[in-house]
């Protein structure tokens, strides 16, 4: 018996394979997990891209050339040798783009279990955690779809609010954000809107009226537009795409009125360009799990999974406004999507999710 990867080239993202990967006996409790869907977005795009430096290769290891990437999505436990966990049960969670994979199941309760093994034990338990679907509260059909596709976006859009929150808006009159059309731009651009804050959106000529269509950007400036048109004021920088050139041209724009400079992601990964001198502050890597553990030392786990979940589905529902929903189905249409969204050729209307079954 064997189970359909879809592996990624770690040093050129853009290229993958289909390898039928043997089924390995499970141990004492363990559980072997059937992926039934994934979401494919930008976001796993940062995940391929920055899979050495934030050992994203690591939850799903294959060897030094390929790995798995990570996606968000829905499975089923197909065999468990789990007293606690039984088979059939829906969970969500951290996946990688294959039809199964093994877990170690530790802290079992009816409301999800966190996997234990030993390659996954160091690293957040933010993505080590699965929640079992018949302990959430009932979803109609479609958000089960965009829970897949927006909550981890929407849960990284929440706690860099959080942060800049935190931190006082680190003193800016205005944020922002690269990378405009991007889902996680769009939650964090939302709840800023929502906060009263002033939202200037950086995006391409494409994704113009897209993004001018959206809501909560108060201006939007297209990327070679920003020397003469970005507003000059106190200003944090939320960087989502990753482009040197764009980062280059919002620093020499800015300069010292740049309170805080912060790369969130890297969906413009090929033009990715780490230690370049700029003017204005040095650019800070924000890593949402830190902001996440944080504040489950000082609020608990209950309030921070309350808080995230109440913005995400607030956010989802708004975008029914505005997000698509497309199907992907088998290995080769896989393929071809991940093809796509490595290029940053989905259109942002389009939300993907996949079935390798």
């Amino acid at each position: 018996m064997s189970d359909l990867q879809i592996q990624t080239r770690r040093d050129d993202i853009r290229r993958t394979r289909a390898v039928a990967a043997p089924e390995r006996p499970l141990a004492p409790g363990e559980a072997r997990l059937r992926v039934r869907r994934f979401a494919l977005t930008a976001n796993n795009v940062t995940y391929a891209a920055s899979g050495d430096v934030l050992r994203y290769w690591q939850f799903f290891p294959v060897d030094e050339e390929w790995g798995l990437t990570p996606v968000w999505g829905f499975a089923e436990v197909e065999r468990s040798l789990h007293p606690d966990l039984p088979e059939g049960a829906r969970v969500y969670g951290f996946l990688p783009m294959a039809q199964a994979f093994v877990a170690a199941p530790e802290r079992v309760t009816p409301a999800g279990f966190l996997d234990g093994a030993a390659h996954r034990r160091e690293l957040p338990i933010i993505y080590n955690a699965y929640r079992r679907l018949d302990a959430l509260p009932p979803m109609e059909e479609d958000m089960e779809d965009r829970m897949a596709l927006l909550q981890p976006l929407y849960a990284t859009s929440f706690l860099l609010f959080d942060y800049l929150r935190d931190n006082d808006w680190f003193g800016a009159e205005a944020f922002v954000l690269s990378s405009a059309s991007s889902k996680t731009a769009i939650g964090l651009a939302s709840l800023l809107a929502e906060a009263g804050r002033k939202v200037t959106g950086l995006t391409s000529a494409g994704n113009r009226a897209f993004v001018e269509g959206l809501g909560p950007y108060a201006r939007v400036v297209l990327y070679d537009e920003i020397a003469q048109a970005l507003p000059q004021a106190p200003s944090v920088f939320v960087d989502m795409a990753g482009s040197a050139p764009v980062r280059e041209a919002v620093h020499a724009r800015l300069g010292d009125a740049l309170t805080r400079s912060i790369a969130v992601g890297t969906s413009h990964w090929d033009k990715f360009a780490p230690g370049m001198a700029l003017p204005g502050p040095k650019p800070e890597f924000f890593f949402a799990p830190r902001q996440s553990e944080k504040r489950r030392a000082e609020w608990g786990r209950e309030r921070i999974e309350a808080e995230i979940h109440g913005a995400w589905e607030r956010l989802a529902r708004d975008s029914r406004r505005w997000l698509k929903v497309t199907r992907v189905n088998g290995p080769e249409a896989a393929q071809a999507a991940w093809a796509e969204a490595a290029e940053g050729r989905v259109a942002p209307d389009q939300g993907l999710i996949v079935t390798l079954d």
